[in-house]
């Protein structure tokens, strides 16, 4: 009997391990950023076509009207189109109805909550039941925005700032074991502030102390490279406006794949990241051509002419598949040559 006892404990403790194991840098499953090239950057070396896998902490952080919402809902989407468990934390409710619904994201459909507090994103993690074959999210925009408990209940707040770091830590401690047993992916936006007074180091730095930093499998830094402007002719006059921003996001840490590597987005204000510029643009780019083409045939001299064919004829898989045969390429060339290291 007590022999039986112990067989099934350890049958018990195997599965567990099992399982923990799947997720535990499991690359089969990945969610795309909505940037082909991004997601290249981030795993392209591990997994065909790249992505985020589940059961990490990822960090997305940059100035202000970057585009660090933008590719939080890009996630986000994709979490929910490939019908997993989505709760979407907006402590600034700032998050607009109409414009989340760019991303297939129904706020009426999906978990979402407006949280004042660290506990209050982290503390319902540990019980949150979910299908763990599928990648679940837990998305936050943004952690900057999140008070402490002693802010809230002291008029005075917490002046030395002390316990703000404190509960981040304390917080992402305890969740980053839980997010590979379940299979959660945890994403969150931060702000880049500039260190006042500071003379060595970095003069600017992400709030919320060491613990966001330490405990992110993946860190993204995202800043605006130029305004997207457009100009039209409205009774003879010529208008012109800032429809989006060009982006460059660089993979600033990373546990998933190699650190460093950069890609450029286009994100346009009423549409979201344009995938298909970006990938026509990397084609041209590194093809040595002076037009826009597909598998080596022209579509048109023009990048506005040349999206309206590839969205015509349906053909954004053929464009995705070359610009990821020919990042391939390319990365091909910077691998290492050499005789296995002797120990």
């Amino acid at each position: 009997m007590k022999l039986s006892r112990q067989i099934k404990a350890k049958v018990k403790n195997s599965d567990k391990l099992k399982r923990t194991e799947k997720y535990d840098g499991d690359m089969s499953q990945t969610i795309s950023t909505g940037s082909t090239l991004l997601d290249l950057a981030i795993s392209g070396g591990r997994k065909e076509g790249g992505g985020i896998p589940g059961g990490i902490f990822v960090e997305v952080f940059g100035a202000s009207a970057s585009g660090k919402t933008v590719l939080l809902c890009e996630i986000a989407g994709g979490i929910n189109r490939h019908n997993g468990q989505l709760v979407f934390y907006d402590p600034e409710a700032r998050l607009n109805k109409q414009f989340a619904k760019l991303f297939d994201l129904d706020i009426n459909k999906i978990a979402y909550s407006q949280p004042n507090t660290i506990p209050q994103v982290f503390k319902p993690i540990k019980n949150w039941e979910v299908d763990e074959t599928k990648i679940n999210g837990i998305i936050a925009d943004s952690l900057a925005a999140l008070s402490t408990d002693l802010e809230m209940e002291k008029e005075e707040g917490d002046k030395m700032g002390t316990r703000r770091g404190k509960e981040f830590s304390e917080g992402l401690r305890k969740t980053c074991r839980v997010l590979p047993k379940k299979n959660l992916l945890l994403v969150a936006s931060n702000q880049l502030r500039d260190n006042v007074g500071a003379t060595f180091g970095p003069k600017q730095d992400s709030p919320g102390g060491w613990a966001i930093k330490f405990y992110s499998s993946l860190r993204l830094k995202i800043k605006v490279i130029k305004k997207i402007v457009e100009k039209k002719k409205f009774r003879e006059k010529e208008v012109t406006r800032v429809v989006g921003v060009r982006s460059e996001v660089e993979v600033f840490k990373s546990s998933v794949w190699k650190p460093f590597g950069k890609a450029l987005i286009s994100i346009y204000f009423d549409y979201g990241i344009d995938d298909i510029r970006e990938n026509l643009q990397f084609i041209k780019d590194y093809s040595g051509k002076k037009v826009y083409t597909l598998n080596g045939k022209k579509l048109a001299d023009s990048m506005n002419k040349s999206i309206s064919i590839i969205e015509e004829e349906c053909w954004e898989k053929k464009l995705k598949k070359e610009v990821i045969g020919l990042w391939e390429d390319i990365e091909e060339k910077f691998k290492t040559e050499r005789k296995p290291k002797r120990r």
